[in-house]
């Protein structure tokens, strides 16, 4: 059973910094994102990780930096310079064969 759980959200002032973490099992996948939903808003992308190879939204470019551990099957997200505007909740999610997988989520709040 393929499971994604992300940890290390929470209340963080403007300009401060949080490190989420994905922790993956039952699969490997070779690409893998950080999502975010704020309240009203669609899913948006963040960031996203295939064979090394990073990209990012253009929101968070300088800012978020996206990680693998392959031994751990983890994937990392390092957020620094944070703003109120990159408050939502986070998702991991990783491309399948037929479909992509996600985690539960985590909240992000940032405050002015």
């Amino acid at each position: 059973q393929v499971q994604l759980v992300e940890s290390g959200g929470g209340l963080v002032q403007a300009g401060g910094s949080l490190r989420l973490s994905c922790a993956v099992s039952g699969t490997v996948f070779s690409s893998m994102g950080w999502y975010r939903q704020a309240p009203g808003k669609q899913r948006e992308f963040v960031a996203g990780i295939t064979n090394g190879r990073t990209n990012y939204a253009d929101s968070v470019k300088g800012r978020f930096t996206i990680s693998r551990d392959g031994a751990k099957n983890t994937v990392d997200l390092q957020m620094n310079s944070l703003k109120p505007e990159d408050t939502a909740v986070y998702y991991c999610s990783g491309l399948g064969i037929a479909r992509n997988y996600w985690g539960q989520g985590t909240q992000v709040t940032v405050s002015s």
